[in-house]
């Protein structure tokens, strides 16, 4: 039997269950990858506590996950040019990754490159496609200068390495914990908190260009403050914002096609970005897993081991 995490309720870490299900059947066109890696993120969490059912409703019971990397366990009819065996990464639609296995139309997956670890080919393609989508919405160019708040976290450490790698000064809003690790990658890092409009002004006496809102928290006014016109703001999670203010809102659904998951795979593989990899956890531990990343404040991606 596979196992799956799931919950039958909307709630906290403690709806989260681990059950037996049936073995996956791919149907045509399909394939079943055995899940050796797959990443969590924040949208999991406020999918299960029930705060996002107008835009994401959850039937029940249902499963979470939409990262994963793992070994073609079966084929279904009519899929060629792929083995068993075969070291996939991928997505589903489904919310099904966090198991230890997971059924996907063939299009969803993209070989492995070898040197691509299995924690961050897990975990790169919400947080990979969402920083890419956002990049691309701001219209990112050398010699931009553009500011991420949530630079420190799973989409915005993606997003500013995608950012220098376009040629932009980037100002990476963090804790200072964070402020080390984003010098090295090239980031003028910035503290969050009171003043920061001076501190960022301060850091960009030329203005800044263009905003990537990771965070909320009225982010969205703070870059309009600045000056940043609304056609080069993009909120990932602040929607109010969008439909007030009239900023772009391009996240993973805007970049969600197994091309430009290949696409991060190859950078990541060269070492052009660097995911970080908070820690990891069995999945009959996701509970504890989701207590760490609700905590807030974590350095990258966190990664369940099926």
């Amino acid at each position: 039997m596979a196992q799956a995490v799931q919950f039958d309720r909307y709630g906290d870490i403690d709806v989260l269950k681990v059950v037996e299900v049936a073995d996956p059947v791919p149907g045509p066109g399909e394939v079943v990858v055995a899940v050796v890696a797959a990443g969590i993120n924040p949208g999991e969490a406020k999918i299960r506590a029930g705060l996002l059912h107008e835009r994401w409703p959850a039937t029940f019971p249902s499963g979470e996950g939409s990262d994963f990397a793992g070994r073609i366990a079966a084929l279904g009819a009519g899929v060629s040019g792929i083995a068993v065996g075969d070291e996939v990464l991928g997505f589903t639609h489904r919310r099904a990754s966090h198991a230890t296995h997971v059924v996907v139309p063939a299009e969803q997956v993209t070989p492995k490159p070898a040197e691509l670890s299995w924690d961050v080919a897990g975990a790169l393609f919400v947080a990979g496609t969402t920083a890419f989508a956002a990049v691309r919405a701001v219209s990112a160019e050398a010699g931009d200068t553009i500011a991420v708040s949530g630079a420190g976290g799973g989409v915005g450490s993606i997003a500013v390495q995608l950012l220098r790698a376009r040629g932009a000064t980037v100002i990476g809003i963090a804790g200072p914990a964070k402020h080390d690790w984003l010098r090295a990658k090239g980031v003028r890092p910035v503290a969050y908190g009171e003043g920061l409009a001076e501190r960022l002004r301060s850091a960009a006496p030329d203005g800044i260009d263009a905003f990537i809102d990771t965070y909320g928290s009225g982010y969205v006014e703070l870059a309009l403050e600045l000056g940043v016109t609304p056609e080069r703001i993009d909120t990932i999670i602040d929607f109010a914002a969008v439909q007030r203010y009239g900023v772009k809102a391009d996240g993973n659904a805007a970049a969600d096609t197994i091309d430009v998951l290949a696409e991060l795979a190859d950078l990541a593989a060269a070492g052009t970005i660097e995911v970080p990899i908070a820690a990891t956890y069995p999945l009959a531990r996701v509970r504890e897993a989701f207590g760490e990343l609700e905590r807030d404040h974590i350095h990258g991606k966190i990664v369940l081991h099926p």
